[in-house]
């Protein structure tokens, strides 16, 4: 018996939803990056992009566990000498929640071309609804 590799183009990728509602941002992310990994199917290689399409819903609701929202910082750098801005995780998650569950996710995704392609298949929104029911996208249950 051989095992079968599988190759780029005869990848078959499924839709996924994630509801983050009352969930921890960092369960919530690890999930997502399984998925867009494709490390929940039997034919994953770690050389060849099989993961599927990942829609999160509910950001805004996700939460952090702890002391996090208080005592973690989001950091950005102008390009100007001394222009390095920092802003809490409570203040982000009000503003703009979708910026912290895609940094969330791409901490745990590779670093390299399999990375940058599986960021490219997550969708994130900080409501309830999202425009790719045409795709019948599946709930994954966490």
């Amino acid at each position: 018996m051989s095992t079968t590799m599988p190759k780029a183009g005869e990848v078959e990728r499924k839709w996924y939803v994630i509801d983050a509602a009352g969930k921890p941002l960092g369960r919530v992310a690890a999930q997502a990056a399984v998925l867009l990994r494709g490390k929940h199917k039997v034919t994953f290689a770690p050389h060849v992009d099989c993961g599927d399409h990942v829609i999160i819903v509910n950001c805004k609701d996700a939460v952090l566990t702890g002391g996090k929202a208080e005592k973690k910082y989001y950091y950005r750098h102008t390009g100007y000498i001394g222009h390095l801005k920092a802003t809490r995780y409570d203040a982000l998650m009000k503003t703009k929640p979708e910026l912290a569950m895609q940094l969330a996710v791409k901490g745990m995704v590779p670093s390299n071309s399999l990375g940058r392609s599986a960021m490219s298949r997550l969708r994130l929104y900080a409501g309830s609804d999202h425009k790719h029911a045409a795709q019948k996208p599946e709930a994954w249950n966490m």
